[in-house]
Formats: C-alpha cells, sequence, structure tokens
C-alpha cells in the first residue's frame, strides 16, 4: 500500500459514498466524509461534515477539516448526486433548482477549493460519479435534468484533465448503470435489471472497486470508466 491518503467523499451518508468512504478506510487511508444527513464526527482517521453540498461553506468546511486535521487533499470524491426521472415538461422548478444545487454546485465549489489544495502538492486526483444514460437516452427512464448536469460532470472532467494535467492533478470520472443501492426500491429491481446487457444490476461494490481502480492509475486521467453492465456499448 502506498502512503496513506487524505480522501473526502461527498454523499457519504449511504449507500455508494458511505461504501466508498469505508473501502479507503480499510486501505488505511483518513477520509473527510460530507453529507447532509450525517452524524458530524472527529476520530483519528475519519472526519465527517453535516451540510449541503451545494452550499460553498459547506464544501469549504470539508476541505479546512481535511488541512487542518490531515494535512492535505490528495483525492476527492465528488459522489453526492440527486436523479429525478420524470417527463421533461413536468420537471418543477423546485425539482430543477434541487438538481442544479446537489449536482453542478455540488461539483463546482467542492472541486475548486481541492484543486487548490492539491495544487501546493503538485498531485491529486478528482473522480466524479455520473450516470450512463448521459451516453444512451432511454425512452422508458425520461431524464434530461441528469443528462443535463451529470452529461456537463462528464464533459468537465475531460476539461479539468487537460487543464491540470501537467500540474500532476487527474481527473476521472465512473459512469454506473443501475445499481443496487438505498436509491431504488426492492420491488424496482426485477425490472431494472432488464435494462442492462447482462440482465441484472449492479452491486455497490462494482463502483466502489472502479474508484479504486481510478486512485491507483497514475496513467488515467479524463477517463469515463463505465461500469453499467454494457448499457452504454449498446442495447
Amino acid at each position: 500500500m502506498s502512503h496513506s491518503k487524505v480522501i473526502i467523499v461527498t454523499g457519504a451518508s449511504q449507500g455508494i459514498g458511505a461504501e466508498t468512504a469505508k473501502a479507503f478506510r480499510a486501505q488505511g487511508h483518513r477520509v473527510v466524509a460530507v453529507a447532509r444527513s450525517i452524524a458530524p464526527t472527529i476520530e483519528a482517521d475519519y472526519i465527517a461534515i453535516a451540510g449541503d453540498i451545494g452550499d460553498p461553506a459547506t464544501a469549504r468546511r470539508a476541505v479546512n477539516a481535511a488541512v487542518e486535521h490531515f494535512g492535505r487533499v490528495d483525492t476527492l470524491v465528488n459522489n453526492a448526486g440527486i436523479f429525478i426521472a420524470k417527463p421533461f415538461t413536468q420537471y418543477t422548478a423546485e425539482e430543477y433548482a434541487a438538481t442544479l444545487n446537489v449536482n453542478l454546485n455540488g461539483f463546482f465549489y467542492i472541486t475548486q477549493f481541492a484543486i487548490e489544495q492539491m495544487q501546493k502538492n503538485s498531485s491529486g486526483h478528482i473522480v466524479t460519479i455520473t450516470t450512463s444514460l448521459v451516453d444512451h437516452a432511454n425512452s422508458s427512464v425520461p431524464s434530461v435534468l441528469a443528462s443535463l448536469t451529470k452529461g456537463g460532470l462528464n464533459s468537465a472532467t475531460k476539461s479539468l484533465a487537460i487543464e491540470y494535467a501537467k500540474a500532476g492533478i487527474r481527473a476521472n470520472a465512473v459512469s454506473p448503470g443501475i445499481i443496487k443501492s438505498p436509491m431504488h426500491a426492492p420491488e424496482t429491481h426485477a425490472r431494472l435489471a432488464g435494462m442492462h446487457p447482462v440482465g441484472r444490476m449492479g452491486e455497490m461494490s462494482d463502483i466502489v472497486n472502479a474508484i479504486l481502480y481510478l486512485d491507483s492509475a497514475p496513467f488515467v486521467t479524463g477517463e469515463i470508466l463505465h461500469v453499467d453492465g454494457g448499457q452504454s456499448a449498446g442495447r
């Protein structure tokens, strides 16, 4: 194992975010977990910050905590996200605002603050969780707001990778298919499994393992890693 890194994970109270935080800690890394509904905690290798990730003050607190307690920021996992599937004309102004707040603001501010710290060490890694629906729209899952926001994050990932390549900072994305997580009620699983060429849903561990791989791959940057049971390849 390499030296103990300092990892910030957003949306870390449940699901993929919680599993990602747990996996990095199991590898001996120090973690700052951020979520709206998380119990604030400070331990030797773990800090939990409660707050709205779309609020720059929350993002600033998370990055400051990493630097104050652990001395640096090595990796930022932008996992916080919301997904609302409904016909385009039925999205409300509130749903639009909420989606932009979490998916875009929640990426923008904390990534800015994290990169400022990473530049001091000439090394760092941004991993952003997007969605495979960005690459292949599906008439049975109308989700323009996901495409609007997460599609932007895929593009921003490539842009960041190029802008900061010579600064020693990498940027990658993991683009999941539909994963068995608290986001999907068990009674929907059979139908959702059929939406993947491999005929099943993904596990949270599939996404966590992709994040861990990218974090340990120094020559990989600007990559959108599809972990989607073949969805993005075709139907």
